[in-house]
C-alpha cells in the first residue's frame, strides 16, 4: 500500500518571491545515496541496493529554515549527512555559496578543501549524550573546533567559549564539568554551542530535540530561533515531529522512501497539502480531542 504513494507526482508549492539577484546558499541537484546489499557466502556478490536518497533537489536561501520531514527510514538523516559529505554521495551535486571560496560543489572538493569549508557548515546531532566526548570537559568540547582550525588558543579561546556558554543559557563555571553532570537539555545546549563556535552560515539539526522532554524541547527550540537571528544562520531541520516543524520552519520538504514528494512554504504544506502521503502524515498528528481517532495508515 505504501508504495502506491510513489505513483503520484511530486508536488511543488509556489515559494516566497525573492529578488532575482539573490543566490541560494545551498543548491542540491539530483542527489542520490544508494547502499549495496550483498548476498551470503564466501564471495560476497551485490544482489540489490537500498535507495536511501533517490534524486533529491532543492534550493536553500540565507536565513531560511527548511524542515526535512517523514517517517522513520524515509532518508531524512542520510540526506542531511550526504549534503555535509559525512557520507559520500552515489551521484548528484551540492553547491555551497562559501563566504571564503565562492560557490563550490561539495561533492567534488578535496579533503583538504572540505576541512576548510567545514568552518561554515556544522551539525547538531540527535543524541545529546553520545555526541559529546565523556572524557573531555565542556570547555574543551566547545573549544575543540577552534583548536583544530588554529583560530584561537589560551585566554582568547576561553573567552570565546565563555561567551558562547552564556548565549546558550549556561554558566562559565560549567566549563570545567564533564557531560555526565548535565541534563539532556543542557547537553544539547553544549552541542549547539560547539556547532556555533566557528560562526557557521549553515547548520544541520538532525532530530535535535526528539530525545528531550516536551518542556525542554520548547526551551531548545526557542533557543535555536534566537540564535538563528543573532548569528544569521541558515538551517536544515530534520524532524518527524510535525508540530515542531510548523513552529520553527519557513519551508517544509516531505520525504518518502528517499524522495521528496512535496515541498513548499510551511503554511501551504499544513493547510493545502496535495500529495496523499503528506495528507496521511498530517492526519496522524495527535489531537487534543479524546474522541478523535488517529489515522496512522500513512506509515504502513
Amino acid at each position: 500500500m505504501s508504495d502506491d504513494f510513489l505513483k503520484y507526482p511530486a508536488v511543488v508549492h509556489e515559494s516566497v518571491s525573492r529578488e532575482e539577484s539573490q543566490r541560494p546558499l545551498l543548491r542540491v541537484n539530483g542527489l542520490r545515496k544508494y547502499f549495496p546489499v550483498y548476498g551470503k557466502g564466501l564471495v560476497r556478490k551485490k544482489i540489490d541496493e537500498v535507495r536511501a536518497v533517490d534524486d533529491i533537489s532543492f534550493d536553500l536561501y540565507r536565513g531560511e529554515t527548511l524542515g526535512l520531514v517523514g517517517e522513520s527510514g524515509s532518508g531524512k538523516t542520510t540526506c542531511a549527512r550526504v549534503i555535509l559529505r559525512a557520507l559520500e554521495a552515489t551521484a548528484g551535486s551540492v553547491f555551497f555559496d562559501s563566504s571564503a571560496f565562492g560557490e563550490v560543489n561539495l561533492m567534488q572538493v578535496s579533503e583538504k578543501h572540505l576541512k576548510l569549508l567545514r568552518r561554515e557548515m556544522q551539525m547538531v546531532f540527535q543524541d545529546p549524550f553520545s555526541s559529546l566526548n565523556p572524557r573531555m570537559t565542556v570547555g574543551d568540547i566547545i573549544g575543540e573546533p577552534l583548536r583544530i582550525h588554529r583560530m584561537a588558543s589560551g585566554k582568547e579561546l576561553d573567552g570565546k567559549v565563555i561567551d558562547l556558554l552564556e548565549k546558550v543559557g549556561l554558566k562559565r563555571e560549567h566549563m570545567e564539568r564533564y557531560p555526565h553532570a548535565f541534563s539532556g537539555g543542557q547537553r544539547q545546549r553544549i552541542g549547539i554551542a560547539r556547532a556555533l563556535i566557528m560562526k557557521p552560515s549553515l547548520i544541520v539539526a538532525d532530530e535535535a530535540v526528539s530525545a528531550l522532554d516536551v518542556s525542554v524541547q520548547a526551551q531548545v527550540i526557542n533557543l535555536l530561533q534566537d540564535l538563528q537571528d543573532e548569528f544569521d544562520l541558515t538551517t536544515i531541520f530534520v524532524a518527524h515531529d510535525l508540530s515542531v516543524v510548523r513552529h520553527i520552519c519557513d519551508r517544509v520538504a516531505v520525504m518518502f522512501q528517499g524522495k521528496i514528494v512535496e515541498i513548499g512554504p510551511t503554511e501551504s504544506i499544513f493547510e493545502q497539502a496535495e500529495h496523499p502521503y503528506t495528507r496521511r502524515l498530517l492526519a496522524s498528528i495527535p489531537s487534543t480531542d479524546p474522541d478523535v481517532r488517529l489515522d496512522f495508515s500513512a506509515a504502513l
